[in-house]
């Protein structure tokens, strides 16, 4: 993963250079700070994980993600809908034994979104929640 100051988003593609754009549904990954925060708040030793381990594409702080497919935020001057959530995969308990499970409640791991309007994303951008629909209710995991 490479942190970037600013990045280039459309509908079309996703995040200039990010292959996994093309797939209109999962075009942006997002991670919100506090769901982060919580997940490694449960697990021993793993204070200093940083966020990118998650693999998401941007990392929002002070801004309550949507909680459902159809939620609508807006990151500077750029609009993307939730297609749904980032659900974790063994990956996560890979770099990390517990993590996977830590991110799994309350939507912890991020949402997947497709782009509304194309702009550029950039450290520091304000965003805002423009549309919150309900969570949709799921299975918790195992053990």
């Amino acid at each position: 993963m490479e942190e970037l100051e600013s990045v280039a988003v459309s509908a079309e593609g996703g995040l200039d250079g990010d292959n996994r754009g093309r797939f209109t549904e999962r075009a942006v990954t997002v991670l919100g700070s506090e769901g982060w925060q919580a997940a490694v708040a449960e697990l021993d030793g793993a204070d200093a994980l940083h966020w990118t381990l998650r693999r998401a594409n941007l990392l929002t702080r002070g801004t309550e993600l949507p909680h459902g497919p159809g939620g609508v935020i807006m990151v500077g001057d750029t609009v993307l809908e939730v297609a749904g959530e980032t659900r974790p995969c063994s990956r996560m308990e890979e770099q990390f034994p517990g993590l996977l499970k830590a991110l799994s409640p309350d939507w912890r791991g991020g949402v997947t979104c497709r782009v509304l309007q194309s702009g550029t994303l950039s450290k520091g951008d304000p965003v805002r929640t423009l549309i919150s629909p309900p969570a949709p209710a799921r299975p918790a995991l195992p053990g």
